[in-house]
């Protein structure tokens, strides 16, 4: 059999060590149950899957040669002290057990203070065999059967597989590993990327405008007045929108991707700026700024609770995870922040005259903090769980706040044209940037969306909407449509091609894929 020159190289680069290159390719042909194509592929490269050390290992190992298996492992020079140390202990608890099996107790204990000793385990591994000689012998387990032994020795020789570096072991999966890599660092580089349909190895990843809403597709006009707010529900078969004319809407998105109004909430006296949706999608929240809080449900469209009173000013709201228990902010000092359940009892109460005017609050999705924005400029993460607090303080006035689905991140934008997006763990000294739209005086607020939350939507004061991927600074699209300025924008979470915005100019747009260049883009594929 002709053995690979292991110094030749493949690739444009040279990077590429052929013999590995082609090792890899019978370990995946093995792994996909090739066994044939992989035999024949060892043959005629005289390469063989197995390194020549993990052959001479697994025939001692599988004949009960111990002595041969620790000479083995002691010899292969790219195993770590601490991982040879962990694979040794394991042959020995194999000896051990297989010595006592056979009523050969003189035998366990001469491995035990010679060989033991001298491979040097450490003092918890070597008193570790010593309890196990003693636990056998405590069971009084009958003789083990030959076809349990080779049983045994197979999972062993399995668990050692996973302690042996390369090139003594292929790591599980190789090639798999490296593609699925190559296939990750093209989608990650992908400004558009915003699909869960399987990605093509025959050509280089790259998406289009295709992927993304660009296009208004669809045109709400029910509001009498400023629309302030928007935000999808959690399953994404619900759009809530607030408005200055005093009124909540709870529009149904159907199958065909468009909206119809559902019910028009009308019970408050002054303009609503803020709606929230319960996780189970059950129930919404309704504030304003001049507003007692209330509760709806959504299937019927009727008022449950209000909560506080006509001198209780909210600014904002947000559910627990639980769907039974929320929280609001007020912008008046002496209210702070207040827990309730549903009926309306209080179930916790952060007030007093120390406590800052709350401008807008959020629970991260899986309920283990609480952020708030407050006194204009500072950020407060709380943790519920541990009762410990953070404080980042911007630079500049902040006007709202939204949280990632995944409850890692969070953003804010400044009046400042600018939004910060921060990690709720703390880890960042610094925040990411994005800039490009326009904000100075009113309140804007901006959203994560799309696939896996990749992209950030956001209003603006010169009626456009601006979208940016995480990754880029500068924004990858300008929407145009609306008349005056963009309040509120909201992804949905379930069709990550559908996004929402809300304007001045008394309208809600829905944006989809431009479908001109998706017909484009069929043509081409």
């Amino acid at each position: 059999m002709l053995m690979e020159n292991s110094s030749t190289v493949l690739g444009s680069k040279g990077l590429i060590r052929k013999h590995e290159f082609v090792r890899i390719i019978i370990q995946c042909l093995y792994s996909l149950g090739y066994k044939n194509s992989a035999s024949c592929l060892e043959s005629e490269s005289g390469i063989s899957y197995k390194s020549m050390d993990f052959e001479l290992l697994e025939s001692q190992l599988l004949c009960g040669n111990w002595d041969g298996c620790i000479d083995t492992l002691n010899a292969i020079k790219d195993l770590m002290d601490e991982t040879r140390a962990s694979a040794l202990f394991l042959v020995f608890k194999q000896c051990l057990l297989e010595c006592l099996n056979r009523g050969d107790d003189s035998m366990a204990l001469a491995v035990l203070r010679k060989e033991v000793s001298a491979s040097r385990l450490g003092k918890d591994k070597a008193q570790n065999l010593a309890q196990s000689i003693l636990c056998y012998k405590d069971v009084q387990f009958g003789e083990i059967e030959d076809n349990v032994v080779r049983e045994l020795r197979k999972k062993l020789l399995a668990e050692l597989e996973k302690l042996l570096p390369p090139p003594t072991m292929l790591p599980e999966r190789r090639l798999e590993h490296l593609v699925e890599t190559a296939v990750t660092a093209q989608l990650d580089s992908c400004m558009y990327h915003n699909t869960l349909d399987a990605v093509s190895l025959y050509e280089d990843h790259c998406c289009g405008r295709v992927q993304i809403p660009t296009e208004t597709v669809q045109i709400l006009k029910e509001h009498k007045n400023e629309v302030w707010f928007v935000q999808f529900s959690n399953n994404g078969d619900y759009l809530a929108s607030s408005s200055s004319d005093c009124t909540a809407i709870i529009w149904q998105v159907l199958q065909d991707g468009k909206l119809m109004l559902l019910h028009t909430l009308r019970s408050h006296q002054n303009p609503v700026s803020f709606v929230a949706w319960s996780p189970d999608d059950t129930k919404l929240l309704t504030c304003g700024n001049g507003e007692v809080l209330k509760l709806w449900d959504v299937e019927t469209g009727t008022c449950k609770h209000t909560f506080g009173d006509d001198g209780f000013i909210v600014s904002s709201c947000a559910w627990f995870p639980d769907s039974k228990r929320l929280v609001c902010g007020s912008s008046d000092p002496e209210k702070g922040i207040y827990m309730w359940d549903c009926d309306g009892n209080e179930i916790k109460a952060w007030k007093g005259m120390r406590m800052p005017k709350i401008l807008d609050l959020a629970v991260t999705p899986d309920g283990e903090n609480l952020i708030s924005i407050f006194s204009d400029k500072e950020i407060r993460i709380f943790n519920l769980g541990t009762s410990t607090e953070r404080v980042i303080s911007e630079e500049h006035p902040i006007t709202s706040l939204s949280v990632s689905g995944d409850s890692k991140f969070f953003i804010v934008n400044l009046n400042s044209q600018e939004i910060h997006m921060w990690d709720v763990a703390g880890k960042w000294d610094s925040p990411l940037k994005y800039m490009g739209h326009k904000q100075h005086k009113y309140v804007i607020r901006s959203c994560f969306g799309g696939l896996n939350s990749s992209f950030i939507a956001s209003g603006s004061e010169n009626s456009q909407v601006y979208i940016w991927n995480r990754q880029d600074t500068r924004p990858i699209e300008v929407l145009s449509g609306h008349d005056m300025t963009v309040n509120s924008v909201s992804w949905n979470p379930r069709r990550p091609q559908m996004l929402a915005s809300a304007s001045d100019d008394q309208t809600i747009r829905i944006w989809g894929p431009s479908l001109s260049k998706k017909i484009q883009a069929n043509k081409l594929n």
